[in-house]
């Protein structure tokens, strides 16, 4: 995203919202001393709440034309059936988040926020996929916490990672990510399949740590790159990578986000422009009368 590609802010920019990583960031914040904020009729909103704030620090901070929130359509997608052991080590949700789903969707529509999710897909491929569609038309912002993300990194597409504490954010464009970690968006598959994802539980290269991966990847480019001069590695290195080939590329695969999900999101339909009577009717029902004097 070059000056001269938005010049006098020219071209509308997106905010693509990762939901479900700010809900969960938002309940855990907001959970850790065993006090989970609740309705006087005893609904749990604790999470709603802390997603409200992320969410209205965001928009003032990188002040969007345009939202949409993607949200996980459940456990079962299509990468479950390419490994049943993906995100298998996931323990169950909190007792007190599963009512919070549908209502944070709720406060999301109520600001006039398109919610978007795929059953079969996960929220970061109807990120992946919109980054890519609607970065032909504006600038896009990806707001997350997971760092698979990066590998959307793009001339249009940055990826802002919320950091410890309401507010921090780290904004990679694909110059910061080359400088921050000597690699390219599309390096950042090549580096999951190696050391794999102990949150998504895809092994990788058993063996085969972050350090060594990025050493590899900065020496040879890609896994086909290391592949292709496996003579040239250690015998340690290249004896476990010789031995783990199939899951290698398995782990990859994993890795991928899937840039061509049947979602559909014109960008008008997304245009931000908040009905604050409607905000307000919902902060009022759900007894968050502290964040009525945040949207003003």
């Amino acid at each position: 995203m070059n000056d001269s590609d938005n010049k006098q802010g020219t071209l509308p920019r997106v905010l693509l919202v990762d939901g479900m990583a700010l809900l969960f960031r938002a309940f855990y914040a907001t959970s850790y001393s065993g006090y989970i904020m609740k309705t006087s009729d005893g609904k749990p909103t604790n999470a709603v709440f802390g997603f409200v704030k992320y969410f209205w620090d965001a928009v003032q901070r990188f002040k969007p034309t345009h939202i949409v929130c993607c949200w996980d359509m459940g456990s079962k997608t299509f990468r479950s059936e390419q490994f049943t052991e993906y995100k298998a080590n996931r323990v169950d949700c909190p007792e007190e988040l599963i009512p919070q789903f549908d209502l944070v969707k709720e406060v999301t529509s109520s600001f006039g926020v398109v919610n978007v999710g795929i059953p079969g897909y996960e929220a970061d491929d109807c990120i992946g996929t919109l980054a890519k569609h609607f970065s032909q038309d504006a600038e896009v912002y990806i707001l997350t916490g997971d760092h698979d993300m990066l590998q959307l990194v793009a001339e249009r597409v940055r990826v802002v990672i919320m950091k410890k504490g309401q507010g921090n954010y780290a904004v990679y464009s694909p110059e910061s990510l080359l400088e921050e970690m000597q690699l390219t968006p599309k390096q950042i598959i090549d580096l999951k399949g190696l050391m794999g994802d102990t949150a998504d539980n895809y092994p990788g290269v058993k063996g085969i740590g972050e350090k060594t991966a990025l050493k590899l990847l900065v020496e040879y480019e890609s896994i086909e790159g290391i592949l292709e001069n496996l003579a040239l590695l250690p015998k340690g290195v290249r004896s476990k990578i010789e031995t783990q080939l199939d899951m290698l590329h398995l782990s990859r695969s994993l890795a991928t986000i899937c840039c061509e999900a049947p979602v559909a999101c014109a960008l008008e339909s997304c245009f931000w422009e908040m009905d604050r009577h409607s905000v307000l009717s919902k902060f009022e029902e759900l007894e968050f009368r502290g964040l009525m004097k945040l949207i003003g």
